[in-house]
């Protein structure tokens, strides 16, 4: 996976907006951030529960990190992007995204691509 499979696919997300803040490119939902990557593009971040994490990064500790510790208080974890392919990569990102938007829009957005 590259950051280029990840900003077409979220970016086809409703309400998202792509930016870059301190050389990192960054994917939100108003001024709140779901996605955002590495300075070298090589890791993703996204929102997940905090009190799911843990148990995520032990289940597959080579593909899944905490975050840094300065957003251990964020719905936050960490994944390598070469080690996710795209149906994962989509599952994170939409799950992260639907943290973040209301229960509407990700309920619309069900609605349009299941039929």
């Amino acid at each position: 996976m590259t950051i280029d499979d990840v900003r077409s696919f979220a970016m086809s997300l409703p309400r998202t907006t792509e930016g870059l803040v301190r050389d990192r490119v960054k994917f939100r939902v108003g001024r709140i951030v779901y996605v955002a990557f590495s300075r070298d593009e090589t890791v993703m971040g996204f929102g997940f529960p905090k009190e799911e994490r843990e148990a995520l990064v032990r289940s597959e500790p080579k593909k899944f990190m905490m975050p840094e510790r300065s957003d251990l208080r964020y719905h936050w974890v960490q994944v390598r992007l070469d080690a996710i392919d795209d149906i994962e990569m989509r599952e994170l990102v939409l799950d992260a995204w639907r943290m973040v938007v209301p229960r509407r829009v990700s309920d619309e957005c069900d609605r349009l691509h299941t039929g």
